[in-house]
């Protein structure tokens, strides 16, 4: 529920109280990464950080938004016109979103949207994810426009892929979209079907951004998604999910060695998703431990996109729960954060040797969430 202060503010900044407001959650990834655009597995769960959207119909055609997050700033757009992105960063999300949904038929007037928003920017927790399921929302509450759940999510998947050009798979939108509290959410990328996965009670979700300023992201990340489908092609696959072990093997003299590389990656994640669930469902925090390891290994050797920064930080957690937790880079890599399960009486264990030797090996201070599985889109 939107707090009173929310609608006090939406009155303040538009004259009028909303008509409606719904909101949808940033996500963390526990394991499966750059599997998704690969149409293979990935298990991430929603956070109770969340992206609220208040909106009120206009009698015109022009979408006025406005963010608590950016004071003074707004977007201002008329969406009976051809939508091209303008000045504004975040806004562009907004008219990625409202370009989707022309391109798909829907008919659209005039918003005052107001936005606010806890999710952590630049920290991998998929802020844009949860701007672009909450926009998406807002608009099909307050024109009717009956999209479900799941297809929130592929258009926002489209407005990062179309109008934003970041060649994200579907994972950020739709654990946005369809997360559950208290669960992880096992979801096939072939095909979206989801199985949800109780986190146990007693593990503690641990979030810890590097603050590494990421550079060149966009170029790197979508090269090696062409990486991938290089290296699909020359298997004689349509995507690397219906590559197995054995055909990259047979295939290896064909491709480049970036090819190889993240294709092995790629095969290998999908297999660790499969296992860490059934690791989380009977409580195996061994083999989980063992599993994200070798996640963040392969990130890190094959598919390489861990700094120094996230490798440091990962070996300074599992120093310091001496094997007692599953610690791993999640999200884009090139910076951003890493991902701890563990023991509730160890989170100040862990905060306490972050704090120590963080800043003295990489001169850097991180900043550390502990989060809970949380729900996702709310209308």
């Amino acid at each position: 529920m939107v707090t009173k202060n929310l609608s006090k503010q939406f009155l303040e900044q538009f004259g009028q109280q909303e008509d409606g407001h719904v909101s949808a959650p940033g996500r963390v990834n526990l394991i499966g990464e750059f599997t998704d655009y690969n149409n293979g597995f990935v298990l991430p769960a929603a956070l109770n950080f969340r992206t609220h959207v208040l909106f009120k119909k206009r009698e015109d055609s022009q979408f006025v938004v406005r963010s608590l997050n950016y004071p003074g700033e707004s977007d201002i757009f008329d969406v009976s016109n051809d939508i091209i992105k303008g000045d504004s960063q975040w806004g562009n999300y907004i008219r990625a979103i409202c370009f989707v949904l022309k391109r798909a038929g829907h008919q659209l007037s005039g918003l005052d949207v107001l936005i606010d928003s806890n999710v952590p920017q630049g920290a991998g927790l998929s802020s844009s994810a949860a701007l672009e399921v909450s926009v998406a929302g807002a608009i099909n509450q307050a024109f009717s426009l009956g999209i479900s759940k799941q297809d929130l999510a592929l258009l926002g998947q489209q407005a990062e892929n179309d109008f934003m050009y970041c060649q994200c798979g579907i994972m950020d939108q739709l654990i946005s979209a369809k997360g559950e509290k208290n669960s992880a959410l096992l979801i096939d990328c072939d095909n979206l079907e989801t199985k949800s996965v109780s986190v146990p009670e007693h593990l503690s979700l641990m979030i810890i951004d590097s603050n590494f300023k990421r550079k060149l992201v966009d170029s790197e990340y979508n090269q090696r998604r062409t990486d991938c489908e290089q290296a699909a092609i020359k298997m004689g696959v349509t995507t690397l999910r219906q590559a197995t072990f054995e055909v990259l093997t047979e295939h290896k003299a064909q491709l480049t060695d970036n090819e190889y590389k993240r294709a092995h990656h790629v095969i290998t994640e999908n297999q660790r998703v499969l296992e860490a669930t059934e690791a989380l469902v009977n409580n195996d925090m061994e083999s989980l431990k063992v599993l994200m390891e070798a996640s963040h290994n392969s990130l890190r050797d094959d598919f390489e996109v861990t700094v120094p920064a996230t490798d440091g930080l990962v070996e300074i957690c599992k120093k310091a729960l001496e094997g007692r937790g599953a610690v791993r880079m999640t999200g884009g890599g090139f910076g951003g954060a890493i991902v701890c399960l563990c023991e509730e009486q160890d989170v100040e264990v862990v905060k306490n040797a972050v704090e120590k030797h963080y800043p003295e090996q990489h001169n850097l201070i991180a900043s550390i969430y502990v989060c809970q599985p949380s729900e996702g889109y709310k209308g």
